[in-house]
């Protein structure tokens, strides 16, 4: 139960997701440790996986330029994942990272048995996204993100 609540307690982005899901999903996921500056997602490269961070803080560049900083709770990978294309940008660990490896084949899988899981599990994806392209829309405005998503910007 120890490796669920850490997932459960971060800035969880995948916030509709309810206890029993997690037990679910983390059931079926890979946990694994990436070294500092290692890749867990590559840019142009085609990717059925998505990541949790458990533990530590993951890089997220676009042609070598920072975009963002990730951490416990967060997801990388998710844009490929759910796109079923090539990676948009790259994904390094900052310093040791564990992190939950979910594959798309595990998931649907997952999803045929559970189908409300799915629309959870979609819904936060979608929210999370939405959440990053406020934060760069403010950002590029000259404004600093709000950090409530209940207000517009």
């Amino acid at each position: 139960m120890a490796k669920l609540s850490v997932l459960q307690t971060a800035t969880n982005r995948l916030e509709y997701l309810t206890p029993n899901d997690w037990a679910l999903i983390i059931d079926r996921a890979k946990r694994l440790t990436f070294k500092k500056n290692e890749t867990l997602v590559r840019q142009g490269m085609q990717s059925k996986i998505v990541y949790v961070i458990a533990r530590g803080n993951v890089n997220v560049t676009v042609s070598g330029a920072r975009l963002a900083q990730l951490g416990s709770g967060q997801v990388c990978g998710d844009m490929a994942f759910l796109e079923n294309t090539f990676a948009s940008a790259t994904a390094t660990a900052e310093e040791e990272v564990e992190a939950y490896a979910l594959e798309w084949q595990g998931l649907m899988d997952l999803f045929e048995l559970f189908p409300h899981l799915a629309s959870r599990f979609y819904r936060s994806l979608a929210l999370n996204l939405s959440r990053r392209l406020r934060e760069q829309i403010m950002l590029k405005q000259g404004a600093d993100p709000d950090p409530d998503p209940k207000h517009p910007f």
